[in-house]
């Protein structure tokens, strides 16, 4: 629903409901069966339209189906790249903790992959126009590492009010020369949104974005996941994957 109640406030928004299924399902006995790819392709195209009459309830924009077969993840690079999608909207489930380092989820995958902006849906989330946005930013090498393009085109869509966090537990006299220059660069990159900056000297980034988004009463935080070998991704819990679990707000992810 949350979603749908979005779209409405996006001029010229369209809604595609999408479902990638398996051929092979796994038995009460634990033996893996092949299945008849039509007839689970109508269960999941019936399930979609179920939905889809529920969306046309909260929504004006116009609503699409798509079932087919295959893996999720390639299935979704194929159809970003053929729809010219701008943004895909996912859930994300209370997992354990030790599926959340293991295993992650669907849509941790799908962020890993870089296929698209993705804006992650909390599971008690209430829809609420976008009007206070923030953008976590660790101010290194902002010019290479912020994808300003998408992230001009994103913010354009809300024209919120903007805000910069850093969270940083090493300077807590003044602000350094380095992150001054950072701060000029961001300006200059987000010339017309006028963002407001706060640097935050805390130990825990999630509990530090947490209370600030809190405290302004924000709508959405922005983070741009960070690339990690695959033996630190291993062992490493990134920013983006802790909020994702423990945040209360929806966050987009936006690639480098």
């Amino acid at each position: 629903m949350f979603a749908a109640k979005m779209a409405n406030d996006i001029y010229g928004c369209s809604i595609l409901l999408y479902n990638a299924f398996d051929s092979i399902f796994t038995s009460q006995e634990g033996t893996s069966v092949f299945s008849d790819v039509d007839s689970r392709k109508r269960i999941a195209e019936s399930a979609l339209l179920n939905l889809k009459f529920d969306l046309s309830m909260v929504t004006s924009a116009p609503v699409a189906i798509l079932a087919e077969e295959g893996h999720l993840i390639s299935n979704m690079e194929k159809l970003c790249q053929l729809q010219n999608m701008d943004l895909i909207i996912m859930g994300i489930t209370g997992a354990t903790r030790l599926d959340q380092i293991l295993m992650g989820s669907n849509t941790l995958h799908v962020i890993q992959q870089e296929i698209c902006p993705v804006m992650i849906i909390p599971p008690d989330a209430q829809y609420r126009k976008i009007n206070t946005v923030i953008f976590a930013s660790d101010f290194k090498d902002v010019e290479a590492t912020t994808p300003i393009k998408t992230l001009r085109k994103l913010l354009d869509i809300f024209k919120p009010v903007l805000h910069i966090v850093n969270v940083d537990t090493e300077h807590f006299v003044e602000l350094t020369a380095e992150y001054k220059a950072e701060r000029a660069k961001l300006d200059k990159m987000l010339l017309g949104f006028n963002p407001e900056y706060s640097f935050i000297r805390m130990y825990d980034f999630v509990d530090s974005i947490n209370l600030f988004a809190k405290d302004r009463n924000a709508d959405l935080i922005i983070t741009v996941p960070k690339k990690h070998s695959f033996l630190s991704g291993l062992f490493k819990t990134s920013h983006t994957r802790k909020l994702a679990y423990h945040s209360h707000i929806p966050i987009l992810t936006v690639q480098e």
